[in-house]
């Protein structure tokens, strides 16, 4: 597919590959912090909201709201969160295929600075209990994306779902490691990257991507096409991405956005990019259509807020 407009990628928005979406549903409790907390202190906190959120959860929204059917195995417990999870789910026309009664959803405090930024401190629940009996129940065919996390791979599940990933004949894992990228062991991260995934990190993952590679940060791109072979992005929020896939590279620049609240820009980001490769599209196009979901999503508050496909159309109509 050539580069266009966003009209004429919006307009190409139609899956011809399988997504499958691994990973967490939890509540997330949103708060606003004047600053962040230090060692004995007595912080005052202001609850702005309680939402459903998880990384997968947020990428299986975005990839629902631009008309890209997934396959979404976001596990859901038996609780007082799972129960919050399950109604929401439902709202928002979204199924799990990952059901279980051996315990309840995993929860977070988000805590929001007055520039947006967030931290998060969070309460693991039946997301983290991956299982031979789970994985069996999913249907992946040759060709799939395979979206994944982090938090997953950094979990004790970890060794098994890299195992699992071995036995996919043609699939394509996309990977956002997030802030766990530090947690995972070497020897399990040298057989994720021999799988050849899409990995997408923010500028400070890529500070470590770069120490693991032992190059400067500024040669990474590089550095990983040589070392692994496989397609990198590297975001830079309100300064764009950038590329390296082989011999070809490049830099998108973001879209204008007035940043309120950036919790789930990244997730939302990494569904606008798996919209666009699950619809053929070239990556330096799947990451401009990454852009504009991430800004509008920065717009707004909370995580499960990526805009429908007619959102985007009608936002972005003159560019």
């Amino acid at each position: 597919m050539k580069s266009g407009d966003m009209s004429v990628l919006l307009n190409g928005l139609t899956a011809t590959r399988p997504v499958t979406v691994l990973g967490a549903a939890v509540i997330d409790v949103i708060t606003e912090a004047s600053t962040l907390p230090f060692r004995g202190c007595d912080l005052e906190l202001k609850q702005r909201s309680v939402n459903i959120g998880g990384c997968a959860l947020n990428i299986a929204v975005t990839l629902h709201r631009l008309g890209i059917r997934a396959q979404n195995a976001l596990p859901v417990g038996v609780g007082v969160w799972a129960d919050m999870i399950t109604t929401a789910l439902a709202q928002r026309g979204i199924k799990s295929v990952i059901k279980t009664d051996t315990g309840d959803n995993g929860w977070c405090i988000a805590l929001v600075e007055p520039d947006g930024e967030r931290t998060f401190m969070s309460f693991s629940g039946v997301e983290r209990g991956w299982c031979d009996a789970w994985l069996n129940q999913l249907h992946v065919p040759p060709g799939s994306l395979i979206s994944l996390s982090g938090y997953q791979l950094a979990a004790p599940c970890g060794e098994l779902l890299v195992t699992w990933l071995e036995t996919l004949p043609d699939v394509t894992p996309f990977i956002d490691f997030g802030p766990r990228i530090e947690d995972i062991p070497a020897p399990l991260m040298t057989r994720i990257l021999r799988l050849k995934p899409i990995i997408t990190l923010n500028r400070a993952e890529a500070e470590i991507a770069a120490q693991l590679l032992e190059v400067d940060v500024e040669n990474l791109g590089p550095a990983w096409q040589a070392q692994i072979g496989a397609p990198l992005i590297v975001r830079h929020d309100i300064d764009g991405a950038w590329f390296y896939d082989g011999d070809e590279q490049g830099y998108v620049a973001a879209f204008p956005a007035t940043v309120v609240d950036t919790i789930g820009a990244g997730d939302s980001h990494a569904g606008g990019v798996l919209a666009g490769l699950a619809s053929g599209f070239r990556l330096a196009d799947a990451i401009k259509l990454g852009n504009a979901v991430a800004a509008m999503v920065v717009s707004q508050r909370g995580g499960d807020c990526a805009p429908t496909l007619d959102a985007l159309r009608l936002a972005y109509k003159d560019v």
